[in-house]
Formats: structure tokens, sequence, C-alpha cells
């Protein structure tokens, strides 16, 4: 699937890239073709102009043939220095009877050329190739017939030819680049989509592996239900406490998904305020604290007054709840929690700390995915999903603050929450 997704992304890119450099090559091409071609009427104007001025034409100091005609028009400028150019003078059948060149050319040539530019339209104007050069002509009415003026483009032409093998080039290897860049983000992309999708799935697999267990237990109980039809109620209750239970885990469990659900798709609509933090803090703390004494765990608490915070009061509570309930249950008989809030510069840090077994290096990164626990059966036993700390963590990034964890192993483990 993602092999097909990186294939299209790459597609959709080199196709829409592609298009972008076509406009823009066809852009510039236009451009400039326009610019070439005008220069090159323009220059064939001055050309003409040159050549059927008074004291030139048929009459002027290169003309060779018959002078039948008389110059057509007044004064010009002269030809670029550079330029390569001629005139000639057809009778009304398109009959050669004279020609005006500043450079040497055969009889056949000037029959060549005036072939081409044969024309049942006057005025009129065209290009033509002949022996490999490229020839801009206008052609002219008089009263001994056509005059006809050539014009050598060649070196403008090749601008053109030179532009389309340049923007071939440079398009190729801008193809080739793009294509090596596009694959290069799109992997980079695809990556994060890959990861989301592996999550779910494997998000999926845990919550059905959690449902599996009680749903199991459930069926099983009322199989014995089932299977003493004419039995008491009262002989029967433990397997209907049984059931009990399980539906109450489920319950819990289906509870949290969809508070986690909650969570990500409502971010921004969670109402904030301003309110005291150390006051929230210290009512989780005096809710928690009879549970922890039960378990005979020394607590200490170092809370800093008056501290607030803009967020949302009660999924702040939640939190302390789940970083205290959590440390309840991995410290053992004798062991201590202590919680502490204190502002640090600009920063408010609040941290849980316990002793206990501690959780491995490798696991650490991991223990804020959901379902994700380091000793899954004693988590099971002690009523762990392994949900509270995605919870956590969900909820500490809505109110724009981070949650890591530190942990000795055999020692302590800390969880620190920066607001």
């Amino acid at each position: 699937m993602f092999q097909k997704l990186r294939h299209r992304f790459l597609l959709v890119n080199l196709v829409s890239i592609s298009l972008i450099m076509l406009l823009s090559f066809a852009t510039i091409y236009m451009i400039t073709y326009q610019n070439v071609h005008s220069d090159i009427n323009a220059e064939l104007q001055q050309v003409a102009d040159f050549y059927l001025k008074p004291d030139m034409g048929l009459n002027g100091p290169h003309a060779v043939g018959s002078r039948h005609n008389q110059p057509l028009k007044g004064n010009a400028g002269p030809p670029p220095e550079r330029s390569v150019s001629f005139l000639l003078q057809a009778d009304t059948h398109w009959n050669l009877i004279a020609h005006n060149s500043r450079f040497d050319m055969d009889d056949d040539f000037y029959a060549q050329a005036l072939k081409k530019s044969e024309s049942s339209t006057v005025p009129a104007r065209g290009q033509f190739v002949l022996e490999g050069t490229r020839w801009a002509y206008t052609v002219e009415q008089n009263s001994a017939g056509y005059s006809v003026v050539y014009l050598d483009v060649t070196a403008r032409q090749q601008i053109l030819t030179n532009l389309i093998y340049t923007f071939s080039i440079v398009g190729l290897v801008m193809l080739v680049v793009i294509y090596l860049m596009s694959r290069f983000f799109a992997n980079r992309s695809i990556a994060p989509v890959k990861v989301a999708f592996e999550r779910q799935k494997q998000f999926i697999a845990d919550a059905s592996h959690e449902l599996k267990t009680p749903l199991a237990v459930i069926n099983t109980n009322a199989d014995v239900l089932l299977a003493n039809q004419d039995d008491t109620i009262v002989n029967q209750v433990k397997w209907l406490h049984h059931i009990k239970s399980e539906t109450e885990r489920m319950k819990t469990l289906t509870g949290d998904l969809l508070y986690l659900t909650e969570l990500d798709e409502a971010r921004t609509g969670v109402l904030f305020t301003t309110f005291n933090l150390s006051e929230a803090v210290e009512s989780v703390l005096l809710t928690m604290e009879a549970v922890i004494f039960e378990k005979e765990i020394a607590l200490k608490d170092d809370i800093e007054s008056d501290l607030t915070l803009h967020g949302n009061s009660e999924q702040i509570k939640q939190v302390v709840m789940i970083l205290l309930d959590n440390a309840a249950k991995y410290t053992n008989p004798g062991g201590s929690i202590s919680l502490s809030l204190k502002k640090h510069h600009n920063e408010i840090h609040l941290t849980v700390a316990n002793t206990g077994e501690g959780i491995p290096p490798e696991n650490l990164e991991r223990i804020f995915d959901r379902f994700y626990r380091v000793d899954a059966s004693r988590s099971r036993k002690l009523g762990g999903y392994g949900l509270g700390l995605a919870i956590a963590k969900s909820i500490i990034e809505q109110h724009k603050g981070k949650i890591s964890a530190k942990s000795i192993p055999g020692e302590t483990t800390s969880f620190t929450v920066q607001f």
C-alpha cells in the first residue's frame, strides 16, 4: 500500500512540475520567438528601404542586369554592416531580370531564391531554407513586376534552435533532479503516515486482545449458568459476579478509548481558563493520600503555592491522578512517592517520583504508547490497560506542555511535566 502511495506521490509530483516547466519554457520560447521575429522584420524593412531608395535599387553600385524599373522608396538608412542581403527584380511572370547584391552569388542561386519567394499576394513576407541557409524575404510590386529583398536570418533562427536544445537538456536534467528529490521527500512524507498506520494496526490488535479476555470470561460464565438452569441464583451468584466484574472492566476500557478519541478530535474545543494549579494538585493529593498510606507507602510533597496555569483544571487534575495512581501501583510496600510542583524561570515543573523496580531504558520511549506495558501480566493483575500515560500525554500536549520519564532500574522512576 505504501509503495503505491509513494509511486502515486512521485507521479503526481513529476506530472505537476513537468507541466509547470513546460508552461514556463513555452512562455519563454514564445517571448523570444516574438522578439527574434520582430528584429528580423525590422531589419528586413531596413534592408528593403535601403535597396529601394532612389540612389540604390537596381541603379546602385552593386546592380547587375537590366534596369527597367525606377526605385520605389525615398531616403533610408544603410542596412546593418554584418547583414547578408540582396535584391532581385522579376517581371510580371516571375522571370528574373536583374539583381543587386553586395556578395557574389551565381545566377542559379538567384533563380532558386526567386522561385521560393513566388507569391500570388503582394505585398508578401516569408522565410525559406536554401543550401543550408535560412532567408527572410519581402515582396513588393512595381511598374516592372516584382522587387524581392532577401535577408540571411540563419543566425537568428539558430538562437531559437539553441533555445529548444537548451530547454530540452535543462528539462531532462531537472526532471532527474526532481525525481530524486521527490523520491527523497516522498519517503520522508510517507514515514509518519506509515508509523501512524502501524500504530493504528497495533492499537486495533491490542484493543481486540484486551476485549477478548473479558469476553471469554463472560462467555464461559454464561455457559456455566446455562448448564445449571435448574439451580438457584444464590448458588450461581459467583458466576454472575464474574460476569459483572468483566463487564465493568470492559466499560472502563471502552470509556478510556472513547476519551482518547475525544482528546484527539477536540483539541480546539476544550474550554481553557486561568486557574490555581497549586490548589488543583493539592486537591488530588488529598484524594490519593488515603489510598497511598493504605498500601504502606510514604508520601512526600513539595508544592509551591499560588502557581497559576491557563488550561482546563479538570484535565490537569486527571493527569496528576494518573501519575499518582501509576506510582502507587508500581511502588512496593515500604517504598515512597514524592510529588514536587515548582516554578523554574518561565516554566512550571510537576514531578512525580516513586521507588520500585523501575523501567528498563529500552522501554522508556514506548511507555506513553497506547496499551504498552513493561510487564503486561503484572499490569493486568493491577487492573491496568496501558492507557493512563497515553491519556496523560495527550492532555499535556493539548496544553502545549511536555512530559518525560526517567528511571534507574531497581531504584526510582520519575515523571516530569513541563508547562
